[in-house]
């Protein structure tokens, strides 16, 4: 790999003296939004305090929108984003290695990946603008000219498929799959990876993934970062160029942008499921949950610190006050709630020894069941307002975290004015809200409890 040049290297000690020195004012940094021409929209927030600037580009493709036989295409597009480009104009094709160093020499980075919901791309670069007109040409390539490899897409997909193999040997993975199966049924949200789902995925169902979901049209586009309106303006357009341009030659002349048709929402549990699988373990693996929430639902805030309330705020939870400290029945216990545009799962997690897995679940689902009936106290909704505003300054102290933010906003259509009054829309819940929020998300009769490796006495 080559070494970074005079120039590149310079810039670095800058940024680094310029992070130490950055104040983190980021709440009361505005985000502007605007719509591009091509239909891409663009979220910016203009934080002039160190020489850099962070990117996110999301589409709507992510694994949900894998075919049920080829789960886990969305991923394969993302890993093979990085594996080279194909020859453009005057620049040559680059290969896995060629790409890798080409940003060390710029000082920048770029990268793909998929979750469930999203497909997106995140640049990072210094603001100088050689560099960074560099490093957006290189990084707009890889957007729309993959070169597709097929050894290396056989290589990462052996590599893929043993990792899941190996992966299924181990109980955790087991009660997360069965899990998973119960709680969204046939939704996509279900779908799993599987050596069978890789085998299916082929070059050809790669780009075709491409051609159809990833379009400049349907980008939506977060940055922050030291560039004003114009310049994050121009970085979008230099960006999305080769995209836009490929979509308006395979589209007809004046044809809007294609949408992707709308998906089913997770069907809500009919009734309760006990899963055993048997596992020869000490400890057992335990999970206990349903459907959650959107994101886009009003009862975020009040779920989320209920949540915190009830597993997600460690060692101050009730899960591990009665599950750990009162009973000794687990080292950690916890719950989590993961919206997205549809109802991601609540889930309480525990490991416990194997004989004792029935009494740590009987006591897991009854203090669900007494939160969701009675909600938490005055103290506890007190002790949680002040964790989780205290931790505010947290969770946009740097651009990257920021960023995250913004692209949260951009993803769910969230008001541009979110991050300015979050602590005081956490400080005004109340307990009733709280209760009232987590009775409506949960139903702890309806619960699927998956147990692997549990023996009972």
């Amino acid at each position: 790999m080559k070494a970074l040049s005079t120039r590149t290297a310079s810039l670095l000690l800058a940024l680094t003296g310029g992070l130490l020195a950055a104040q983190p004012a980021w709440a009361l940094l505005p985000i502007e939004h605007w719509t591009q021409p091509s239909g891409a929209q663009v979220w910016l927030v203009n934080s002039p305090g160190i020489p850099m600037v962070d990117v996110h580009v999301a589409f709507d493709a992510g694994s949900r929108r894998d075919p049920a036989a080829q789960s886990g295409l969305a991923s394969a597009v993302a890993l093979m984003a990085s594996k080279g480009v194909r020859a453009s104009g005057n620049d040559p094709a680059r290969d896995e290695n060629a790409l890798g160093e080409a940003w060390a020499d710029l000082g920048a980075s770029f990268g793909a990946g998929a979750d469930d919901d999203a497909f997106s791309y995140a640049l990072r670069s210094l603001t100088d603008p050689a560099l960074l007109s560099r490093a957006t040409q290189l990084a707009a390539r890889q957007i729309a000219e993959p070169s597709w490899p097929v050894d290396v897409w056989q290589r990462e997909r052996a590599r893929w498929s043993a990792a899941i193999k190996e992966a299924d040997t181990r109980p955790a993975t087991i009660a997360a799959k069965a899990f998973s199966t119960a709680v969204y049924g046939g939704h996509p949200y279900g779908q799993q990876n599987t050596e069978a789902t890789l085998a299916n995925i082929d070059i050809g169902a790669m780009q075709a993934f491409h051609r159809k979901l990833i379009n400049a049209c349907g980008a939506r586009v977060s940055i922050v970062g030291a560039l004003d309106r114009v310049q994050a303006d121009q970085l979008v357009t230099r960006l999305l160029a080769p995209l836009h341009a490929h979509d308006t030659a395979k589209a007809a002349p004046g044809a809007p942008c294609r949408q992707q048709p709308a998906l089913p929402e997770v069907p809500a549990l009919k009734a309760a499921s006990n899963i055993e699988i048997p596992f020869a373990s000490a400890q057992a693996h335990v999970l206990i949950g349903q459907p959650g929430i959107t994101r886009r639902n009003p009862d975020f805030l009040a779920v989320m610190v209920g949540n915190h309330i009830l597993g997600g705020g460690g060692f101050t939870s009730r899960l591990m006050e009665q599950v750990r400290e009162k009973r000794g029945l687990s080292y950690s216990v916890y719950s989590t709630f993961a919206p997205g545009l549809h109802a991601g799962a609540f889930v309480i997690g525990l490991q416990t020894r194997s004989d004792q897995a029935p009494e740590a679940i009987k006591v897991s689902q009854q203090v669900l069941a007494d939160f969701v009936a009675n909600g938490p106290t005055e103290a506890e909704l007190r002790a949680a307002k002040d964790n989780l505003i205290g931790g505010f300054a947290l969770r946009i102290d740097s651009n990257r975290k920021l960023l995250s933010n913004v692209a949260n906003i951009a993803w769910n259509g969230l008001p541009l004015d979110y991050l300015d009054h979050w602590t005081e829309r956490v400080e005004a819940l109340t307990t009733g809200d709280v209760r009232a929020a987590m009775a409506r998300m949960l139903q702890p009769e309806r619960m699927v409890t998956v147990d692997v490796g549990a023996r009972k006495p």
